[in-house]
């Protein structure tokens, strides 16, 4: 169980990716860039990716909607650079678990202040919204492997 202190932190940092995100901006020389949106609350990301050598050099978003969704690709885009393919895939499915309430996920250090939404798994209205960039990432991944431009 959390403490209210928690809680309360995690709030304000949600909220803080949610007021001023990390990477969202066009990214110029992409190698990939996946839209989804959640046609149910309007969220929408288009995640831009630049990968080289089995690595992402640079991670991208533009998107809009609650701050559910905008902070977690906000977090996930800071968490990405330079991290292997696979590594970035295993964030994303280490994610998701969190999402779907599994307690080791939520406590795993890898994911960062990712861990700061384990709260959205108790709201499952809201687990798309957190899963958005994340199912755009996984699209990314398998686009590039297929050999998928943007």
């Amino acid at each position: 169980m959390e403490t209210p202190q928690l809680n309360s932190l995690y709030q304000q940092l949600i909220l803080e990716h949610y007021r001023n995100p990390r990477n969202k901006a066009e990214l110029e020389e992409k190698t990939v860039e996946v839209h989804l949106a959640n046609p149910v609350c309007g969220d929408e990301i288009r995640l831009q990716l630049r990968i080289e050598d089995d690595h992402i050099a640079e991670a991208k978003f533009v998107g809009q909607g609650c701050s559910i969704s905008q902070a977690a690709v906000s977090m996930m885009t800071s968490l990405l650079k330079g991290r292997s393919l696979a590594d970035a895939d295993g964030v994303a499915k280490r994610f998701t678990q969190m999402m779907h309430g599994d307690q080791d996920a939520a406590k795993d250090k890898a994911l960062g202040d990712l861990r700061a939404l384990q709260g959205v798994s108790k709201f499952p209205v809201r687990i798309k919204c957190a899963l958005l960039g994340f199912d755009a990432l996984q699209e990314a991944l398998k686009k590039n492997l297929a050999g998928e431009e943007h």
